[in-house]
């Protein structure tokens, strides 16, 4: 009795060596993955994230098929050439409907072209639309696709009628569509709206000069010239004349020189005054600070909005292109990471069900 109690009991096999050490173990389950680069590239991977337009992705087998045919129709280039060349045809129609004479001749092939014409728009905004999938409220999100859909669609209105008016301009602004078809007017017009703050400011210091000025010239010239300077809106007018360099040194010369020596002036009067002096530094001086300074403010804005544009744009697209190509690392990590998890799970099984049948042995 002594001696069975001081019989020593074996060790039982630690865990984390019966894998290895148990000879039933099964030869079918893979060792974990190292690490990511371990993954294989064949494998069941999910599909990359969409793209930054907010279309499917052509490659994703989640989405709908005809969404995925849209999504690589809407993205191929020929596309794009397609619908640049439907609008310039739509452009050239519409000059060439202002020549009477031409449509006369048949106007049945003018009313059947515009009809081809409009009816592929509206072929390309449903491709378009349908390209965002089961989220097709998601193409309203950019201001360029409101604005294709929004001509578009007044193109359907009756020619004829109280839209007749409306339906005209319609076909003219087809050409507008230029702007979203071309990504560099695109640029420019983003650019263009940019710079509307800075730009307002600049209208304000040019009304400023324009009162200021206007204010000056009927005070020195009212008498001498009242067809140019007689009040304040004319004087504002006048100087908007000159602004435009239209003409501005025969308005200095009639008050250098007075208007009643103006041989055929209708505006000479019998106050007629002669400002040589003064006449020359006020239209020189504002010609100056108007033309070659103001108006410059408005090219320098413009310039610099764009540039800015550009940075963002150019920013725009590296970021996408990151985030794109991190999110397609990291959904191949997660998928390395679940495969390896349901390879542990799968171990864990095998070894606790041969922990139970061990222990049941013996416990027989």
């Amino acid at each position: 009795m002594h001696a069975e109690m001081s019989r020593p009991t074996p060790e039982p096999e630690p865990m984390d060596r019966a894998p290895a050490a148990a000879p039933d173990a099964d030869p079918a389950v893979p060792a974990p993955a190292s690490g990511p680069s371990a993954a294989d590239p064949a494998g069941d991977l999910p599909p990359p994230p969409r793209r930054g337009d907010g279309m499917v992705d052509p490659d994703d087998p989640a989405e709908p098929a005809w969404a995925r045919a849209a999504a690589r129709i809407a993205r191929h280039a020929l596309f794009r050439r397609a619908v640049l060349v439907l609008i310039l045809g739509a452009g050239i129609l519409v000059g060439v409907e202002s020549y009477g004479e031409v449509v006369s001749r048949s106007p049945e092939l003018f009313r059947a072209v515009d009809a081809a014409i409009v009816a592929l728009f509206v072929v390309e905004i449903l491709v378009r639309m349908a390209a965002y999938g089961r989220r097709p409220w998601r193409f309203f999100l950019d201001p360029w696709n409101v604005f294709d859909f929004v001509i578009v669609a007044v193109c359907l209105l009756p020619v004829d009628g109280r839209f007749a008016a409306v339906a005209r301009l319609a076909r003219v602004l087809r050409v507008l569509r230029l702007m979203s078809a071309i990504p560099q007017l695109q640029l420019i017009v983003n650019a263009l709206f940019h710079a509307i703050p800075a730009i307002s400011y600049v209208m304000l210091l040019v009304g400023l000069l324009f009162y200021v000025y206007a204010v000056i010239g009927t005070g020195l010239f009212g008498d001498n010239d009242p067809w140019h300077f007689g009040n304040l809106h004319v004087s504002l007018l006048t100087l908007f004349r000159v602004i435009t360099l239209e003409d501005w040194t025969d308005v200095m010369y009639i008050q250098m020189v007075g208007s009643a020596a103006w041989d055929g002036y209708p505006g000479s009067t019998e106050n007629s005054v002669a400002r040589p002096i003064l006449a020359t530094v006020y239209f020189v001086s504002f010609v100056l600070i108007g033309t070659m300074i103001v108006l410059n403010f408005f090219v320098g804005v413009v310039l610099n909005s764009l540039d800015e544009s550009q940075k963002k744009q150019a920013s725009r697209l590296l970021e996408q292109t990151a985030r794109d190509e991190h999110a397609d690392e990291l959904v191949r990590e997660l998928a390395v990471l679940a495969r390896r998890s349901e390879e542990l799970q799968e171990r864990i099984a095998r070894l606790a069900e041969r922990h139970g049948a061990r222990t049941d042995r013996t416990a027989s």
